[in-house]
């Protein structure tokens, strides 16, 4: 495990490097017009939308037939068979598909729109998703971050950067992984050793905190929080500890933990710094209502993956090789743990203009009070 981290910390050191050192172009700062808020995306899989494809890691989503209802019909990066939230999101709010900050393409004027700094396999704790090997964890995403703003000042300047930081919309979601594929990893893994449950829901908890407060302090000012979705319910965890395909109790219970902990936490948070910076989304709720009422959100098949191969399509990866459902739109989940376009476009509906899982407001108006 320990060479593991040392490679982990030599390439991304060298992202890291390629990154900062990538060229700005001289583009003259008054001609530099940015006619919609600024949109950044921090947090893990179910949000990446391509940094790992510039990575030498597992966790990628890269190949055929992950992407094949995009515009393109190809694989972008996406854990999706088209848009994810950060797209659909991105379409309300007026800014194009948000370019991963790996991409070389990330530069100029393109800056001002954002950047999506999101990695596949990381969690809240630096130890997830160690055997993807090199992922971007949360401190480098964060440090990224920070380079990016020192990057769009070269461009337009510090106050004005430090506007668009301001006045940007951010998305963060991590969580899941830390309980998938660290805690329940392994049935006595390191963590459930050193830890009973409760516990650890607090750890992650308190780092969590930890992680909000540092993008506060690195500007941002309009965040969306996510935590878990109903994790026993994702069809790799049924076709690995279900019985005959309900949602797995000990990961269900995991998940009831650790949610409304968290959004405890962003109360406390936002009440400590005296305004509404964070906003809270029961994604887990939203998640659970299309798994218990799918007929009402017009879904047919909520404990099988439309991508996959075993039981319920929930074990390995989804590929080309892999069984693939003909009518995504009746699946809330596209592979084993990651759901299709139209499960997330009916959350970011709920995010816009929801009535019961959003606190303490829906995006319409936060938007509408900070336009």
């Amino acid at each position: 495990m320990l060479s593991s981290i040392i490679l982990v910390n030599i390439l991304v050191f060298f992202s890291l490097n390629h990154v900062c050192g990538a060229r700005i172009s001289p583009t003259d700062s008054s001609r530099i017009v940015n006619d919609h808020r600024a949109f950044f995306v921090f947090g893990d899989s179910l949000v990446d939308n391509g940094n790992n494809n510039f990575l030498v890691t597992t966790a990628r989503a890269d190949s055929p037939p992950y992407g094949i209802d995009s515009l393109s019909h190809r694989p972008t990066g996406r854990f999706s068979n088209g848009r994810n939230i950060p797209d659909l999101i991105g379409e309300q709010i007026g800014v194009d598909p948000l370019l991963p900050y790996l991409d070389p393409e990330l530069d100029g004027k393109k800056l001002l729109k954002g950047a999506n700094f999101a990695s596949a396999g990381i969690g809240i704790l630096n130890d997830t998703g160690f055997q993807f090997v090199n992922i971007i964890r949360m401190p480098y995403q964060l440090a990224f971050f920070e380079t990016y703003q020192k990057r769009v000042a070269a461009l337009i300047g510090t106050e004005k950067t430090k506007k668009l930081v301001n006045e940007a919309l951010v998305l963060i979601t991590c969580g899941g992984n830390d309980f998938v594929n660290n805690y329940y990893l392994v049935r006595y893994s390191l963590r459930s050793f050193q830890y009973r449950l409760p516990a650890y829901v607090q750890l992650l908890t308190t780092e969590y905190e930890k992680i909000l407060m540092r993008l506060y302090n690195l500007g941002a000012r309009n965040v969306l929080v996510t935590a878990t979705g109903p994790l026993g319910c994702a069809p790799s965890v049924i076709a690995l500890r279900s019985r005959n395909g309900e949602c797995a109790t000990e990961l269900q219970r995991a998940a009831d933990l650790f949610n409304p902990q968290v959004t405890a936490m962003i109360w406390l948070l936002n009440k400590k710094l005296g305004s509404d910076v964070f906003i809270s989304v029961e994604a887990h709720h939203i998640f659970y209502d299309f798994i218990t009422k799918p007929k009402a959100f017009g879904f047919d098949m909520t404990n099988k993956a439309c991508c996959g191969q075993g039981p319920y399509n929930g074990l390995g990866l989804c590929t080309a090789l892999s069984n693939l459902c003909p009518d995504r739109a009746k699946y809330v989940y596209w592979d084993g743990y990651h759901p299709t376009e139209r499960a997330n476009r009916l959350v970011v509906q709920e995010i816009f203009n929801g009535t019961k899982y959003m606190k303490p407001m829906i995006l319409s108006t936060l938007l509408s009070m900070k336009a």
